[in-house]
């Protein structure tokens, strides 16, 4: 096996070496313009994810949904842990909540403007779950607890996941609403509210498994 791992990395060398990269055609590059002008916004990778990859976002946001599942149902038969570990120091405790509060700003940034600058749906979700561990790895978990169930966090959870599936539906049988101007918040049909939801799933959805993580494991 030595010898194909030595004569795979040899002809990688010489292909490098003695095959001249791929000139890009002039016309190729109107790819990301034709994107963005089908989409109606200037992010052509929301665009993508949203647009011409719908497929796929519909079913990584199906795939999230059943790893939460998941993670609930291999945690069902174990004992709650019997102790917690987080920062009891204050320093650190003001830190984090300083990093919560930043991350949930962000988190908040990118899910309504995701489709105007780098950012999206799931980098949205992805800060605003920061924001939620770096809160519960400072708080009693009592109260995040509480806190999950006064405001009904899985059941926003649920409907996003449904909500999401429809208007994606409602877009890829070309049913959506006037893409706007260029630029605008309002604008690229259903990407806007689509990155939103996305958001809110991802982020709703760390919560869970992190609550659950507390609950059995006693850390994040």
């Amino acid at each position: 096996m030595k010898w194909i791992y030595l004569a795979a990395g040899i002809a990688l060398y010489l292909k490098m070496l003695f095959f001249p990269e791929p000139t890009i055609d002039p016309a190729e590059v109107s790819i990301v313009e034709s994107i963005v002008r089908d989409s109606g916004v200037p992010n052509a990778v929301s665009g993508i994810i949203f647009r011409n990859r719908l497929y796929d976002t519909i079913f990584e946001v199906v795939v999230f949904t059943l790893a939460i599942l998941g993670v609930r149902f291999l945690l069902a038969d174990e004992q709650p842990s019997s102790s917690v570990y987080q920062f009891n120091d204050g320093p650190s405790i003001v830190l984090a909540r300083l990093g919560a509060t930043i991350a949930a700003l962000v988190s908040i940034e990118l899910a309504i403007r995701g489709h105007l600058s780098p950012g999206g749906g799931f980098a949205a979700g992805v800060a605003g779950g920061t924001a939620i561990g770096l809160v519960a790895i400072t708080s009693s978990p009592q109260w995040m607890e509480a806190i999950y169930q006064r405001w009904h966090a899985a059941t926003w959870e649920k409907i996003s996941v449904l909500v999401f599936i429809l208007l994606a539906g409602l877009s890829l049988v070309g049913v959506e609403p006037p893409h706007g101007e260029v630029g605008t918040l309002i604008s690229g049909g259903w990407i806007p509210i689509l990155n939103i939801l996305v958001a809110i799933k991802v982020a709703l959805g760390s919560w869970a498994a992190i609550l659950l993580f507390i609950r059995y494991r006693g850390l994040l």
